[in-house]
């Protein structure tokens, strides 16, 4: 297990070191000059250049890159050029936003999907399952941006159970802050749960068909107890990665549906500062999801290595 974990935390590591030189190479090459675009079309080359010194983006590119790693791991994302506040401060502001909505919609997401995939395991070939199939199917191709404009015009327009958009803070209550979250939660998990759906029942079919399984039913055990107690869990680690990814996407992939919900989150934050042209913010906000998603593809091997003895003899 010692070993396990190592060689993945070296990949990791690696993974990060890439990442860091992906994500600054592709701001360099993006067109367009930040104190051009804060001074506005009218101001003089000398402002300008005045700007690039004090922001220090005149440096060569080497210098820039070196400094901003080191700065990151003593803790210093940098300062935002247009809004004048440490990085770590405008983002420590949206996670507040965005890690509730991405862990109520995977928490839908779950708890649709995996109820209904086994569900629709244990009726295969039937006209349920071929139904279920058909609906997740479905739920995969609807873009989540045009369900979530459909799920405003039902709930927040029609039937005005729900807040069209915009977020009151956690200052106003923790059910008001949950209800503004309410609709972009669902508009993101329900294409998660089709997903999910599917790769549960395709999982758990491929289970079903193993020699233990037969056995367990040769000595007498219940439909039930086989299905949750022996395959459901043999099942798991094709699941347990979607969710990882799920988890992933539903955090740092949320730039379309927090712009229609209006919701002050990370990925409305990275899309201001590309328009502004904050690289500074676009390149540490970046880092710190790439992070995080390292960090919960890290936490899905391990737990890979718990549901699956095998993992934990194989790396000892």
């Amino acid at each position: 297990m010692t070993v396990y974990l190592l060689r993945k935390l070296t990949w990791a590591f690696a993974t990060l070191i890439v990442a860091s030189i992906a994500i600054f190479c592709a701001l360099e090459i993006v067109p367009g000059d930040p104190a051009q675009v804060m001074l506005g079309i009218n101001a003089t080359d000398e402002a300008v250049a005045a700007l690039r010194t004090e922001l220090g983006i005149d440096r060569p590119p080497l210098q820039r890159y070196l400094e901003w790693v080191s700065g990151m791991l003593m803790g210093d994302f940098g300062k935002s050029y247009t809004f004048a506040v440490p990085v770590s401060e405008l983002v420590a502001e949206r996670a507040v936003v965005s890690l509730p909505l991405a862990l109520l919609a995977l928490a839908l997401s779950t708890a649709i999907a995996i109820p209904v995939g086994v569900y629709a395991a244990s009726k295969r070939g039937s006209l349920v399952d071929t139904i279920i199939m058909g609906l997740t199917q479905f739920g995969i191709a609807i873009p989540n941006f045009w369900f979530a404009l459909l799920l405003v015009y039902v709930l927040a327009i029609w039937l005005q159970l729900v807040p069209a958009g915009g977020f009151p803070g956690w200052e106003a209550g923790v059910w008001t802050a949950l209800k503004a979250l309410f609709l972009p939660a669902i508009a993101l998990a329900l294409p998660q749960a089709a997903i999910l759906s599917r790769v549960t029942r395709s999982a758990l079919l491929d289970t079903l068909g193993e020699d233990y399984i037969r056995t367990a039913r040769a000595k007498g055990l219940s439909r039930n107890a086989v299905l949750w107690n022996h395959a459901m869990r043999n099942a798991m680690i094709p699941v347990l990665t979607i969710l990882g990814l799920q988890f992933a996407y539903l955090l740092a992939g949320t730039i379309i549906i927090e712009n229609v919900f209006y919701l002050p989150g990370l990925g409305r934050l990275v899309f201001q500062a590309i328009s502004l042209r904050d690289l500074i913010v676009v390149e540490s906000t970046v880092m710190m999801l790439v992070f995080t998603v390292i960090v919960i593809n890290l936490a899905v091997d391990l737990a890979y290595a718990w549901v699956d003895p095998r993992l934990r003899r194989r790396t000892a």
